[in-house]
């Protein structure tokens, strides 16, 4: 029988890493991702999960244990958020070419100054280039699946690298949501213990991540950059595995209303949920619109994005981040890069919404979504638009 608990996203994703049976979790409280690493405290403390906690004095720190302790062959997790990951974004940057299957929550939050605790997606785009896979959650079911799928796709001998779960702040981590929840023997069927090929052990030192020299640097990133893209293949194979035994389905690029659609709007993250509700509204009124959503940011899905667009004349890509200098969006300019190519492709809107936790309303995607069409038909001074900002 499937039971629905209604609980907090933060302690539901805790949870779901209970489930996954880690060996050890290193933990840095940051608002908005502490009650995360609270609740697995609490978990270990209680006798309800064998797992070694360590509470570290740093986000770097945090990082810094968990390439070691995924090195030794454990089964490794962590959280954090905005300021902490930037501070621990050095490391980050190790963890991927080291081939080391970590797991890492990441709340959603804006990067100061000035200090904001509420959720955008500037700390995500700090982080796209670190070579790990990364994964953009909705609500909280897709935040507690794909935590546990994440284990699955990050321990694949196939694969070995580390993963991002994002999933915004507040407005999606401290809301109380209707989870399901897996049985722990049916987690056990889908995941297997870790068997990380090449543990460390004191009896066999070796060196791992030494200097590399301009004559074999190119070819270690290199290989790194094909094992990232070779990895989608044991993402969308995980996923589909995922739906076989749990009844959930995810994919690269997920569809709403869009086969035939002439205009598409684009999200990511948890405002794509109220974009959906606009998107109804709109087809009530007669228009023809729908939504794509993306699911997987890296490896990012070329094929399904340019398959999920190519009967679109107008594509309206949502962003959350601004690129200071830049064309507006990252979101958008790499949707730009990704169907610049292609002989036929929708003329591409790109919108700047909810910095710093702003809300969009139901009325407010409708009003972009209009406004865009608009501007597809008749062009822009701007190179991108910002959506609702006081001038």
């Amino acid at each position: 029988m499937v039971t629905r608990v209604g609980m907090e996203v933060s302690l539901a994703l805790a949870d779901a890493v209970k489930l996954t049976q880690p060996d050890v979790i290193a933990a840095y409280p940051i608002t908005p991702q502490t009650h995360i690493v609270e609740h697995l405290a609490e978990l270990v403390a209680d006798g309800e999960l064998d797992a070694e906690y360590m509470p570290v004095e740093s986000e770097h720190s945090a990082m810094s244990a968990c390439v070691g302790a995924s090195a030794a062959g454990a089964r490794t997790f962590t959280a954090t958020s905005s300021q902490g990951l930037a501070l621990m974004v050095e490391v980050v940057y190790v963890a991927a070419p080291m081939r080391l299957p970590i797991v890492m929550a990441v709340a959603n939050r804006a990067l100061s100054a000035p200090l904001s605790i509420w959720p955008d997606h500037s700390d995500m785009m700090s982080v796209r280039d670190t070579g790990w896979i990364q994964i953009i959650t909705e609500n909280g079911q897709q935040a507690v699946d794909n935590t546990i799928c994440s284990f699955r796709i990050a321990e694949d001998q196939r694969v070995l690298l580390p993963v991002m779960v994002h999933l915004d702040g507040f407005t999606l981590t401290h809301v109380v949501e209707p989870i399901i929840f897996p049985e722990q023997d049916a987690v056990n069927r889908f995941l297997p213990r870790n068997r990380f090929p090449l543990p460390l052990n004191p009896d066999r030192p070796v060196a791992m991540g030494e200097f590399a020299p301009p004559f074999i640097f190119t070819e270690t990133k290199w290989a790194q950059e094909v094992n990232l893209r070779n990895s989608k293949k044991v993402i969308t194979q995980v996923w589909e595995e995922f739906d076989k035994a749990f009844g959930r389905k995810y994919t690269p690029v997920e569809k709403y209303h869009s086969d035939g659609a002439k205009v598409l709007i684009m999200t990511m993250g948890s405002s794509g949920e109220t974009a959906s509700v606009a998107i109804d509204e709109l087809r009530d009124e007669g228009m023809n619109v729908g939504q794509i959503r993306l699911r997987l940011w890296r490896p990012f899905p070329f094929e399904e994005l340019r398959e999920a667009v190519k009967d679109a004349d107008v594509l309206i890509v949502m962003d959350r981040a601004l690129s200071f200098g830049g064309p507006g969006g990252p979101f958008a300019s790499e949707v730009k890069a990704a169907l610049y190519n292609q002989s036929k492709k929708p003329k591409i809107v790109s919108y700047v919404i909810s910095l710093g936790g702003r809300d969009v309303t139901v009325s407010g995607f409708k009003d972009i979504i209009r406004k865009g069409v608009e501007i597809a038909e008749k062009g822009s001074k701007n190179e991108y638009e910002i959506y609702g900002v006081k001038e």
